[in-house]
């Protein structure tokens, strides 16, 4: 079985954090926790971004993201849904 991971990503933000992002989503496919990162609008404010992951590592997956976003300083820009 598969679960959806989601984040939610503040759209009004500059250069150097949409880097870090794709820092994450490229580190994301890199550890083979998904093939393909979708994106949706939320508002005037937010994207979601969201990915499927093997149920099994979903534990994984949540503690990985939230360790990238703690150390890139990502806090008030990326959040785990």
């Amino acid at each position: 079985m598969d679960t959806i991971i989601r984040l939610r990503v503040k759209k009004d933000i500059d250069t150097a954090t949409a880097r870090k992002i794709q820092k994450l989503q490229g580190s994301l496919i890199a550890q083979s926790f998904t093939d393909i990162i979708h994106f949706d609008d939320d508002g005037e404010e937010f994207y979601i971004h969201y990915f499927t992951t093997a149920t099994l590592k979903k534990s994984e997956v949540v503690a990985y993201t939230s360790s990238f976003i703690a150390e890139e300083a990502l806090g008030g820009i990326v959040t785990i849904i």
